[in-house]
């Protein structure tokens, strides 16, 4: 594998540099967008039956405040359970934005290398070639020479793809998930907004 990366020279190091990057953003993003860890599924009973006993206590809004995204954004619309349907919900609506930004983390550098690791492939097989070419004289043209100096040229444009190929898949699976876990958080703060100023049971 060294080998490799050795023959295709220079212009495989950024390559190489992209695709740690994506790996590590894949790996945060893989452990960060968890449902259990975003929006669990069992807060909003929690929450609602906690509500009914005790009522929104500063030492529930704190907690809620400390806890996942979606327990967050439960606190900014607890804050203001004494105000208006309008108030509350545009509490709500404020700290869902900021959770969305939160977990669009990274997916734009993913989404950047996806774009650009085939280009740097692209790069550095042209460089490759006009090196290839212009070591070459009129008297000296080897096919043999030739053909593998193209094959060494190519490992460029085969790695921009091997990393641009997972990278692409991965981000377009992370901003479906963040567009679920945004729609579902969506639904159960507006299921507590009704069961708090009482319109719905």
């Amino acid at each position: 594998m060294f080998d490799v990366i050795k023959a295709a020279g220079w212009p495989i190091w950024p390559i190489l540099i992209a695709s740690v990057f994506s790996l590590a953003i894949i790996v945060e993003r893989l452990w960060s967008l968890r449902y259990g860890l975003v929006a669990p599924r069992d807060l909003l009973p929690q929450v609602v039956a906690e509500l009914n006993k005790k009522g929104a206590n500063a030492e529930m809004v704190s907690r809620l405040a400390q806890g996942p995204l979606l327990g967050r954004i439960f606190a900014a619309g607890l804050r203001n359970v004494k105000s208006s349907r309008d108030v509350m919900k545009e509490a709500i609506e404020e700290a869902g934005r900021a959770g969305a930004h939160e977990l669009e983390r990274f997916l734009t550098s993913l989404g950047t290398i996806a774009a650009v690791a085939p280009l740097l492939g692209l790069l550095g097989t042209v460089i490759g070639m006009v090196e290839l070419f212009g070591a070459q004289t009129p008297g000296d043209a080897n096919p043999a020479v030739i053909a593998h100096g193209i094959s060494v040229a190519l490992y460029n444009t085969a790695f921009g793809l091997i990393v641009a190929i997972p990278s692409m898949i991965f981000y377009r699976f992370f901003r479906g998930k963040v567009e679920s876990l945004l729609m579902d958080m969506e639904q159960q703060a507006i299921k507590l907004v009704e069961l708090v100023h009482g319109e719905r049971k």
